[in-house]
């Protein structure tokens, strides 16, 4: 799922090609920037990350290069040469109604940035230059044969025609070549096997036909404004090479120091900010309007993000809000959410931020990503880059004007990274909750998943050893006891040995307030004190929708077991319970704000995996069946783990669930006497004195 749809895709035609394009209207009147395609091993979804946080403010424009993706494959080198590209450039610029815009390329798309401005100066207001080919002869010997291809020896076309992908994959190695860019190298190597070895090959002779001399007059050409941003460690562009654009256009240069040739894919945060502010400056807009309010007059604020991904955050997020109102009256909270959490805040009556309105939706890309009652959660989540990059930028925005006092977040997965790979966007004291530490592979994910989850959690571990008080306070949602004893990864310590050396422990966080008397809850449900009633219930995502329906379909044979059992199936905010199939006596709700009610009050439920819900009814001494999702690794291993402790619920696999094994097991649990777990039940409070002893600090 993208985080932001082009509100047009279009294409123009020259001598027969056709090239693609996409559009992204930003605010009326706003000025255009558009986005130039890198070489053909690339295509337009390079940008990926830069276009939701920039159509927010600019109209974007994409453009394909010749080659790949949208865009025709012509035969022959003639084809791809730098004025075919530029040409198709400014007919896109024609076709979409643009006078002038900001030019922005990486690689081959910077020279031919360049180009644009040199050979129509009045098409371009400045110029963005990433990791610039200009020149970029490939090394020697392109069409011999030869006997072995080492390292650079690839680049042949004898061996792009024998093994093309071995050639993608070491190209984008060098590429990406920092630590940490799994993702990224992934995501360039499946653009680069959308052409082919004989439309490569044909690209070679107008990447090798500039001469230095060539570039110093391309350079000395160019009248607008110049952004150079290129890494000191670039293994594709040399980068004396960007220095010498930045001196021959009289250009600013902004170096990374480490950084490879990819930036804007590697460090996506840093590079959206420098080419917000490069378009900003030549814009000519009048600065945007600002409030301050000084210290001495403000409230103490707090701004809570709640991850949207299981509505278990919201509920228990409200719980310590709540408590954390009882020890500072006086603070004002701030909510950045989307849904189906705000649903749960606009229960409670708290505020939510307006800017949560540009938010990108999670729970719609998980939900696209599940299968039936199968989701690949650490993949889903790898693949939901471009949001979490889009969702990043709003919270810092809404940080960098919004005077708190504390940030939380609980499972804010791109909140806690970008922060700590940007450490000097920190504006206040950073809170960081969650009842799940570590990424963990599933045994059908082989060697390779082991390798991507002990990367990832390496990469953590790695973030909060370089910058340990950048997370203000950890807070893990539970005890220590709770934790897997799994290992993060190859010589890394286990999940319950790094957790408890780095978080403190709030126990359980309670959602549902101070227990009620169970009779009186059944009473104001209507359900009759004789009746057996069977909760359904599977979370706030659409991803249970199949559990739902199979549970349902189980009804015939549950009455013969039970007679008189009722059954409440729960569709949550996600799922339109009118889309379910369900067999007639099955009464189906849609979103239940108050499920603790339903819960404490059931006799027996059939959940899926997740941890609130399974939690609140091993709380309340009801049993259960729980069905993990599939792959799920916080499903399959970090809430098994915790409720085998406690001795609560019973767990049956999706393929084992059928209508004789869920009629048997629920039979079996209700001829047992119900008995609550040992669970503290002051959590909310703990973790609220935990993240009001921030309130009130400076940035560490």
């Amino acid at each position: 799922m993208r985080a932001r749809e082009p509100d047009e895709v279009g294409r123009i035609t020259r001598d027969g090609v056709r090239v693609g394009y996409e559009v992204f209207e930003g605010p009326p009147a706003s000025p255009t920037i558009v986005l130039l395609t890198s070489w053909a091993i690339v295509h337009m979804r390079q940008w990926k990350a830069q276009v939701p946080f920039l159509a927010r403010e600019f109209r974007v424009i994409t453009v394909e290069g010749r080659g790949n993706g949208a865009s025709d494959r012509p035969r022959g080198a003639d084809a791809y040469r730098d004025p075919e590209a530029v040409a198709d450039v400014v007919d896109v610029l024609d076709a979409t109604g643009t006078a002038r815009a900001v030019a922005v390329g990486l690689s081959l798309g910077a020279r031919r940035a360049l180009q644009l401005a040199a050979w129509h100066p009045d098409r371009v207001l400045g110029v963005v230059a990433i990791g610039t080919a200009l020149p970029w002869p490939l090394p020697p010997g392109f069409g011999e044969v030869r006997e072995t291809h080492e390292g650079w020896e690839k680049a042949n076309r004898h061996y792009w025609k024998a093994d093309f992908r071995g050639w993608v994959e070491f190209f984008m190695s060098n590429v990406v070549h920092e630590p940490h860019s799994t993702k990224q190298w992934e995501d360039l190597v499946g653009w680069g096997m959308e052409t082919d070895p004989e439309t490569l090959a044909d690209t070679v002779p107008g990447v090798d036909e500039l001469t230095d001399a060539d570039a110093e007059m391309i350079c000395r050409a160019v009248r607008c404004p110049v952004l150079v941003v290129h890494g000191d460690e670039d293994r594709i562009t040399p980068y004396g090479a960007g220095v010498a654009v930045a001196d021959r256009t009289g250009g600013s240069l902004v170096t990374i120091p480490g950084g490879g040739h990819a930036p804007p894919v590697r460090e996506p945060v840093r590079v959206n900010l420098l080419l917000r502010d490069f378009a900003r400056s030549l814009s000519g807009r009048r600065p945007r309007r600002t409030t301050w309010t000084p210290g001495w007059h403000r409230s103490p604020r707090v701004l809570l993000v709640s991850s949207p991904i299981g509505l278990g955050h919201a509920r228990r997020d409200v719980a310590i809000a709540r408590e954390l109102r009882a020890l500072r009256p006086d603070l004002e909270i701030d909510w950045l959410a989307q849904h189906p959490v705000t649903e749960v805040l606009a229960r409670a009556g708290e505020r939510v931020h307006p800017a949560s309105a540009l938010l990108a939706s999670e729970s719609a890309h998980i939900e696209a990503e599940a299968g039936e009652h199968d989701l690949h959660a650490f993949h889903a989540i790898r693949r939901m880059d471009e949001i979490l990059v889009a969702n990043f930028h709003v919270f810092a925005d809404v940080v960098e004007a919004g005077q708190h006092d504390l940030v939380v977040a609980d499972e804010g997965w791109e909140i806690d990274h970008f922060l700590h790979e940007n450490p000097e966007l920190k504006r206040a004291p950073f809170a960081w909750l969650t009842d799940v530490v570590g990424w963990l592979p599933m045994p059908d994910g082989g060697a390779e998943e082991a390798v991507l989850t002990a990367d990832y959690n390496a990469e953590m571990v790695e973030h909060v050893a370089r910058y340990p008080r950048l997370r203000d306070r950890s807070v893990f949602v539970g005890d220590p006891e709770d934790l897997a004893t799994e290992p993060l990864g190859p010589g890394l310590p286990t999940v319950r040995d790094w957790t408890r050396e780095h978080f403190a422990f709030s126990g359980w966080v309670a959602t549902g307030g101070p227990p009620r008397d169970r009779e009186e809850l059944r009473a104001e449900l209507g359900w009759r004190p004789d009746e057996r009633v069977c909760l359904v219930a599977v979370g706030g995502s659409g991803v249970g929708r199949a559990l739902l329906e199979r549970v349902a379909a189980a009804r015939p044979l549950l009455v013969r077991a039970v007679p008189g059992l009722r059954m409440v199936a729960v569709a949550g905010p996600r799922i339109d319970p009118a889309s379910l199939r369900v067999p007639a006596g099955v009464e189906v709700r849609g979103h239940v704000p108050d499920l603790e009610r339903e819960v404490a009050a059931c006799d027996v439920a059939v959940v899926q995996g997740g941890l609130t819900t399974t939690m609140e009814l091993a709380c309340a001494g009801r049993p259960f069946v729980y069905v993990p999702l599939a792959h799920h690794f916080e499903q399959q291993v970090h809430v098994p783990h915790r409720l085998a402790r406690l001795g609560a619920g019973r767990r049956m696999e999706y393929a084992d669930a059928t209508p004789e094994a869920l009629a048997e097991a629920v039979a079996e649990l209700l001829a047992r006497p119900a008995r609550p777990v040992p669970v503290a039940d002051d959590g909310a409070r703990r973790a609220a004195a935990l993240l009001a002893e921030l309130v009130g600090r400076g940035v560490s």
